[in-house]
């Protein structure tokens, strides 16, 4: 009998390939102290999920989605494990709310993350050049707002304001882009709650009197609501983007995003929207390979 027959006796040999990176997670990162209405200093955290043994990562900056009333950044786990795994330094981040803020508050932190991480690019094993955003929801929002700012400092607000929060790309999955329009593929009933001054479009814009905000829903204030809505920003330096949304989602009009991608196209900047028939507002089918695989194709594509 030879050696390698006796050292394996009858066991079954496996024999893998190593495709993916063994994953460091690194919770609570402070990337920025922020005011809120309370407090001077607010600390705005970052949980970061980075393949141990890799250096000169390209980054992907995870925006939660919650409303603009909270912002989880746990969630998503399966989507950022993905990444982590293939090679992407991942970094999800909370970021200030409604109604102890407004807009454009949470935009200045996503791009303060953005910052932080390129001026952090050797402790963390980064590609400065190299960054993209991904959110859901209202960090879908987030996301498509801070590629099409990519290259303006208009939203820059405060540490390594020397570093530029530009992106390479960006991905929303059903995510806001016309505050007036929310509702538009909904009833009636609807498109009144929504606008109203409850409604989460109203609660960024407007936040509520009592916390030094404005009175009235979304409309009230056309000034502010057309400030806070992205697509009045495209112009010939927005990152590209990937777009989703769900056929049976009840919270934000698929067309939101279909608003979006044609003003994206009418620019002449790149691109893509996807609609998941059966897909309700976030839940299982956004976890799913034929997602995963789109997202991390597209990055690829424009990070390696």
């Amino acid at each position: 009998m030879s050696g390698k027959a006796t050292k394996y006796h009858e066991s079954e040999i496996l024999d893998i390939s190593l495709r993916k990176q063994q994953v460091q997670p690194i919770p609570d990162m402070v990337y920025a102290q922020k005011p809120t209405l309370d407090f001077k200093n607010v600390l705005l955290q970052m949980n970061i999920w980075r393949p141990r043994d890799l250096t000169n990562l390209p980054a992907v900056i995870f925006i939660t989605g919650g409303g603009f009333i909270a912002a989880n950044r746990a969630r998503l786990p399966q989507l950022r494990m993905r990444l982590a795994e293939n090679g992407y330094f991942v970094g999800s981040i909370s970021y200030r709310v409604a109604p102890e803020v407004m807009f454009p508050a949470p935009l200045e932190d996503v791009k303060s993350a953005i910052r932080y991480v390129k001026a952090h690019a050797g402790e963390l094993n980064v590609d400065p050049e190299r960054v993209a955003v991904v959110g859901d929801s209202a960090g879908g929002y987030l996301s498509a707002f801070a590629g099409i700012t990519s290259g303006s400092t208009e939203f820059d607000e405060g540490e390594h304001l020397h570093v530029s929060s530009s992106v390479k790309a960006a991905v929303t999955l059903y995510g806001l882009s016309d505050l007036s329009k929310v509702a538009e593929d909904y009833s009636d009933e609807m498109k009144r709650w929504t606008n109203s001054a409850a409604g989460i479009s109203s609660l960024l814009v407007n936040g509520v009197p009592v916390f030094g905000g404005r009175d009235g829903g979304i409309e009230a204030n056309t000034e502010y609501m057309e400030k806070a809505n992205p697509i009045n920003y495209i112009n010939e330096k927005s990152a590209p983007m990937l777009l989703f949304h769900g056929g049976k989602d009840a919270l934000i009009s698929p067309s939101q995003t279909d608003i979006l991608y044609q003003a994206l196209r009418n620019r002449g900047i790149e691109a893509k929207r996807y609609v998941v028939p059966k897909a309700e507002h976030a839940g299982p089918y956004w976890i799913q390979d034929e997602v995963l695989d789109i997202i991390q194709a597209f990055l690829d594509k424009h990070m390696k």
